[in-house]
């Protein structure tokens, strides 16, 4: 079965239901149901729930005529009878079932779950700070290898002495070169150059957008080591750039090469200047980067942070398509550059799963598990046995998983607690058969226990979370059931009118023969028509049709000719029309072998062959449209059948109840 990613109720009420049934009439039930099929009670809330969804807000009428209101109630009726029906054959019993369902279940949950919403402020958070581009220097002070506590102090003594000189008028550029253990230092002097969001660890990015220009941070604490960082530029974000390029290389280690270059390149620069210049044959002649030579020096659109600053800096301080820089100094060699395109920074809905695949590959993806799962304890209760914690942690860090599960067992410690949520104590047992169930095992560092561990309480309490949801969220239930009452009906669908009705040709031919008055031509007429397109081709064109009747060597002529000759002059097509309707033919004298005729402002030549009178059109003519009707057939007497399977009873007040509040 495939996936829908549409409501299979939406489908069905707008698609599959084209005719309206008359209300059986029906006596008012005990309860405070809107009504029940076959004895099952049916609330009000789930037809409310579809019927305000189905609407949606962009609508101009507000509420619901009793027109629309009868008439989506009876296709809920017959929604809830195909539901039934599917339930009493074990359709929600088949692993199939099992499958789509708890894949439909896994996406549609996802909204509604912490994670989701702090995911979301995240992005947000992302987007917004890639409106600017800053522009920062940076001191690194690495730890030593297997650093110490001690160790950590002194290079944070060293950090914030470095931030006094700077505070004290150092050049942090200068002091980078002296003090900083970025290798980059030594050539960009700290220098990051532009950059805007999710660019940078996160913790460095952090600091860096709440510094104003000129300001210099407190140490930051990265994977890295301590940063001393300073702003020396914030601007809003210029969006992308698409440059061509021409480079000449040269080896940084000899200088003779280098002033070779320069010259090479200001040579060139020259003869760009010169009228009559052809950009891609200076390319083509001169670059020498040999992926972008041979097409015009055309490089992939790129955004601020993405080259090297130089290069970046050149690209971006072009303003008018084709614009061509002076020659510019990279560590790849001379360049210069001519602007192609400029686009401003994407929509946040165009860049979002961008985005969010860059949050869930950085820290940010721990920081946001870290605060879910300290909600989720919050909310659920949960409490740890420190003491019991504590004493496994010491037996079991040291044991290997292979052994793990063994070990527990051999010195009985099944029983021993480890944490409470919401009044439920798990125990040791429960995190061994955790353990068991998992194939795979997470490649962290840290003692055997701590790691799964960690990772069971994380897993309970997602669970927790989920049937939380599921229990006492009304809208997640609601959505919920559609799909899953939806993957009931479009099985049941499938199974007796839309597979039956395409790979049943017996019964399509049986239904063809009952309602042959159905698939009748009209007056039909062999013809070529002629829309001409170019009004100076017309004469070509009636030279090529006046005097010949209809055949199919001349159209096969008239079309090979114009299609080499004058591609652009002419409309063509041919074939036996129903000409009564037709927007062209309906305007000919049928008596005549060629005429032209103006339709809408549009001259038309048109050839006539034969006229064929109104008849039955074959079985094979009609498939597509026979399959079609019977498969609504099929439809309608699946509903007769069920509603005489499964008595419905409506409760008149609770009706009137819906409509009113439907109408609020």
């Amino acid at each position: 079965m495939k996936h829908r990613t549409v409501s299979a109720f939406v489908i069905t009420l707008q698609v599959a239901y084209l005719l309206i049934l008359p209300l059986t009439a029906l006596a008012q039930t005990s309860t405070d149901a809107l009504l029940t099929v076959g004895g099952t009670p049916v609330d009000k809330d789930e037809l409310i729930y579809l019927i305000s969804k189905g609407k949606g807000t962009d609508t101009q009428t507000p509420g619901v005529s009793r027109e629309e209101f009868e008439e989506n109630l009876e296709l809920f009726i017959n929604y809830k009878l195909k539901v039934k029906e599917a339930e009493a054959r074990g359709l929600e019993d088949t692993d199939e079932f099992a499958r789509e369902f708890a894949s439909f279940k896994e996406s549609l949950i996802y909204p509604y779950l912490i994670k989701n919403s702090l995911e979301e402020g995240e992005l947000r958070k992302a987007y917004s700070r890639m409106q600017e581009v800053v522009r920062a220097s940076h001191i690194l002070f690495q730890f030593p290898p297997n650093a110490s506590t001690e160790d950590s102090l002194i290079v944070l003594k060293m950090a914030l002495k470095v931030k006094g000189e700077i505070e004290n008028g150092g050049d942090i550029n200068e002091l980078a070169v002296q003090y900083s253990d970025d290798p980059s230092a030594k050539v960009n002097k700290g220098d990051l150059g532009y950059f805007t969001g999710l660019q940078m660890v996160q913790p460095f990015e952090d600091a860096a957008y709440t510094l104003q220009a000129g300001q210099v941070s407190d140490p930051v604490l990265t994977n890295f080591g301590y940063h001393i960082i300073k702003v020396q530029d914030r601007q809003p974000n210029p969006g992308q750039v698409r440059v061509s390029h021409i480079l000449v290389r040269f080896d940084a280690n000899n200088p003779t090469q280098e002033e070779n270059a320069r010259r090479k390149i200001a040579d060139i620069y020259t003869e760009i200047q010169k009228e009559n210049t052809v950009w891609e044959d200076i390319v083509k002649t001169y670059s020498e980067d040999p992926a972008t030579s041979q097409r015009g020096g055309l490089l992939p659109w790129f955004g601020v942070g993405s080259m090297i600053p130089e290069f970046e800096m050149g690209a971006f301080s072009l303003s008018e398509f084709g614009e061509i820089s002076p020659p510019l100094k990279t560590q790849y060699g001379y360049h210069i550059l001519r602007l192609e395109e400029k686009k401003p920074i994407a929509s946040f809905e165009e860049m979002e799963e961008s985005i969010r695949s860059k949050i869930l590959r950085d820290s940010r993806s721990g920081m946001i598990n870290s605060q879910v799962v300290a909600i989720q304890k919050a909310r659920y209760g949960y409490s740890e046995n420190e003491a019991s914690v504590n004493s496994l942690a010491e037996t079991l860090n040291p044991i290997a998983k292979p052994e793990f599960t063994t070990t527990v067992r051999s010195q009985s410690l099944d029983k021993s607690p480890l944490f409470n949520i919401q009044g439920k104590t798990y125990l040791m047992s429960d995190l061994t058969a955790y353990m068991d169930g998992e194939e795979i095992s997470p490649k962290l560092k840290g003692g055997t226990f701590d790691i799964w561990f960690d990772r069971f309480v994380s897993k309970t309490l997602s669970t927790t979370e989920e049937k939380d949801i599921e229990s006492n969220n009304k809208e997640y239930q609601m959505l919920l059931k559609e799909y899953r009452d939806g993957i009931l009906l479009f099985s049941l669908m499938n199974q007796e009118v839309w597979e039956k009705g395409i790979s049943d040709s017996l019964g399509q031919a049986e239904f063809y023969r009952k309602n042959i008055d159905r698939y009748q031509w009209s007056n039909r007429i062999e013809a070529f028509i002629v829309k001409v397109l170019d009004p100076a081709q017309a004469e070509n064109a009636r030279k090529a049709l006046q005097g010949n009747g209809y055949n199919q060597a001349l159209i096969q002529e008239f079309e090979s000719d114009y299609k080499a000759n004058a591609t652009l002059a002419y409309h063509t097509e041919s074939g036996t029309y129903e000409y009564e309707e037709h927007p062209v033919l309906s305007k000919i004298d049928t008596q005549k072998s060629y005429q032209e005729i103006e339709v809408d402002g549009a001259l038309y030549l048109v050839v006539t062959g034969q006229k064929i009178p109104a008849g039955p059109r074959k079985f094979e003519e009609s498939r597509g449209l026979v399959i079609r009707d019977y498969q609504d057939h099929l439809d309608k007497t699946l509903i007769d059948l069920l509603k005489t399977k499964y008595p419905i009873q409506i409760n008149p007040r609770i009706k009137e109840e819906t409509f009113l509040v439907l109408n609020q």
